[in-house]
């Protein structure tokens, strides 16, 4: 039960990343750059994917989407992360900290539906070439994608409407850089088990369907490319997929550390570093995997600069 005495909360502190004056301009430096770089590679490879006729595949539509969700989730805390880290005082509105949450909360879950789905439409492409096309039609492409941001949507308003029940007393500190469940949970006032329970059942359930997904689906890739007969195709199958374990790997790893814990004071520093690489780190990473190793992407961009520039 709410304290009687506790008066209504309109503002948090965070605790930031660090204090020690030394480190500021460094992570400042960092993080900005980062975020540049995050914007400048998902943006472009939004861009190239539009511009490129060979690029209008399933495979290509997912991953812009992907980009599209990595600005998005990215830009609901880096920004105010970064305007954060030079001050000493780090507030945030209530309604401004759920609102981050809200849209944080949407962005996020969809990108784990959307990398399930990519794992799937990579099934097709190897175990179902010559059906490829038709089994992912535009419209079951959209599809997918519209499920991956309803998913977003129900989970960001479960939560969000849990957290509208906390009672916050005094001048609440989140140990964190943004609003989060956990550190919201432990800055409360009140018994959190709901909201603990509701955080632990959701994420749960969307990590583990999505895990079965994709693990279901490379089990599949597996089967399907020991019966190749060469083995320059079996190479080629792996290629294709390598870049998506790698992005799925990273997200999954850093994603399940911050939510699948109990919160407490103890165990949110460990998950704030965490939170740096998923939120910060991982969608800068994203469009380097899928470009570097990409054949099909650099072949793009050769053509792009080259048609633009007349070479």
């Amino acid at each position: 039960m709410a304290d009687e005495n506790c008066t209504e909360v309109t503002q948090f502190t965070f605790s930031g990343l660090t204090e020690h004056p030394q480190l500021k301009p460094v992570l400042f430096t960092l993080f900005l750059g980062t975020y540049v770089l995050m914007l400048a590679g998902n943006l472009g490879l939004i861009a190239l994917i539009r511009v490129s006729p060979q690029l209008h595949t399933p495979m290509y539509f997912f991953l812009g989407n992907l980009s599209f969700l990595d600005i998005c989730y990215s830009s609901t805390i880096s920004p105010k992360m970064l305007l954060d880290l030079p001050t000493k005082n780090k507030t945030i509105s209530f309604a401004g900290c759920l609102t981050q949450f809200y849209f944080y909360a949407i962005f996020a879950t969809a990108e784990i539906y959307l990398l399930a789905a990519m794992a799937y439409d990579r099934y097709v492409a190897i175990s179902k070439p010559l059906l490829y096309e038709a089994i992912m039609s535009p419209g079951i492409c959209v599809n997918l994608v519209a499920v991956s941001y309803l998913a977003g949507l129900l989970n960001a308003i479960v939560h969000t409407s849990a957290l509208l029940q906390l009672s916050f007393c005094g001048l609440p500190v989140i140990n964190n850089f943004y609003c989060d469940g956990p550190p919201l949970f432990v800055a409360a006032s009140i018994d959190t088990r709901l909201n603990e329970g509701l955080m632990f059942v959701f994420v749960g359930f969307n990590m583990i369907t999505t895990n079965l997904l994709i693990l279901t689906s490379y089990a599949c890739i597996m089967v399907a490319v020991g019966r190749m007969g060469s083995a320059a195709d079996r190479r080629k199958a792996c290629s294709t997929c390598a870049s998506h374990l790698a992005a799925v790997i990273i997200f999954y790893v850093s994603a399940t550390f911050n939510y699948m814990q109990p919160s407490s004071s103890n165990s949110l520093e460990s998950k704030k570093i965490a939170s740096v690489f998923y939120t910060i780190i991982v969608p800068m990473l994203n469009p380097v995997i899928y470009s570097l190793r990409n054949k099909e992407v650099k072949h793009a961009l050769t053509s792009f600069i080259r048609r633009k520039f007349h070479f």
